[in-house]
């Protein structure tokens, strides 16, 4: 006798001959096991799609407005956009501007004295906690603590104790020092150098942080070797240690130089670009013109200048790290 046959056109796989057939799961789904090969691929995309989100935000957020700000730098939009083509001439205008000129040599004052001064001071700090000292977690943790406050913070409180009337100088008189004089944050000449002080009070502990891992990753064979042959801890540092922490200067010397082309808050908290305009800044120049003056055309060319500036700043490290990919592999 010939076996019933399923409603699938085959013979049923084990249970009562003469009973229903059950139907075959690959069958159904299109035959071959197919859903595994669908199921593979939606994994393969769930990466991408958890990512679109920070792509859209890129895309618009950061590209969109840079060229939106591109295209309002070659108009001559005032309090609104407006459509029309002026070519480069707010850029001629802005580097006509003495008061730009002067926020620029500022921005470069600050720059190098806050950069190297961070860098100074944030390499002793690392290289003296990775001495093992003792409270080790908590010097780190002081050393690190003024880059968890706010930059309109750090401000206020070094505007205080810069103050003449209220803060160090007046201590110090107070103390028995009555010629003692310090009124740089009322001094024109002077005042940039009091925002670099406060900067690098806020950031020397980061750059501290960042050494100190650079550190930590030396191998304690070489410290070994060294203290053999009886060379000098000073030229160990100079000669061996520090061309090994390069990839780790390079990085704190980017994060600084783009903090640097940003600096803003402090400056607004201590000194609100004064006396007069003697510690203006770009980012200060560009947001004054963009809300108190609504000259539109002017603060968006500014601002390509700036964004041309970090551009400069980024490109050479992305472009040595990715020789030096290039090269491992």
């Amino acid at each position: 006798m010939t076996p019933p046959r399923s409603a699938f056109g085959a013979p049923p796989q084990g249970g009562d001959p003469g009973g229903p057939a059950e139907p075959d799961p690959r069958r159904l789904l299109g035959g071959g096991g197919g859903a595994a090969p669908i199921a593979r691929k939606l994994r393969r995309l769930m990466p991408s799609a958890a990512l679109l989100p920070m792509a859209l935000a890129v895309l618009v957020g950061y590209l969109g407005t840079a060229l939106w700000t591109l295209r309002m730098s070659l108009s001559s939009s005032r309090t609104f956009p407006s459509d029309d083509f002026v070519g480069l001439a707010q850029y001629v205008r802005l580097f006509g501007n003495e008061r730009w000129l002067l926020s620029l040599h500022n921005l470069v004052l600050y720059g190098v004295l806050f950069i190297a001064a961070c860098m100074v001071i944030g390499f002793l700090l690392a290289v003296f906690i990775d001495q093992k000292v003792r409270f080790e977690g908590l010097l780190r943790t002081v050393f690190l603590y003024p880059y968890a406050m706010s930059f309109v913070a750090t401000g206020l409180v070094w505007q205080w104790v810069l103050n003449p009337g209220d803060g160090l100088q007046q201590a110090m008189r107070q103390l028995g020092w009555r010629e003692f004089s310090f009124d740089w944050i009322i001094d024109p000449d002077k005042v940039i150098y009091t925002v670099v002080i406060a900067a690098v009070w806020q950031a020397s502990g980061l750059v501290m942080a960042l050494m100190l891992a650079g550190l930590r990753g030396i191998d304690d064979d070489l410290w070994k070797a060294t203290r053999v042959d009886g060379i000098p801890a000073w030229r160990v540092y100079g000669s061996i240690v520090l061309p090994m922490l390069g990839p780790t200067l390079a990085t704190v010397f980017v994060l600084l130089s783009t903090g640097v082309v940003k600096v803003f808050d402090s400056v607004v908290a201590m000194t609100q670009g004064g006396p007069g305009t003697a510690s203006d800044v770009p980012a200060k120049f560009i947001m004054d013109h963009l809300f108190g003056r609504a000259n539109l055309a002017l603060a968006s060319a500014g601002a390509m200048v700036l964004l041309l500036t970090v551009l400069a700043l980024v490109a050479p490290l992305l472009y040595a790290r990715s020789r030096r990919a290039e090269a491992a592999a």
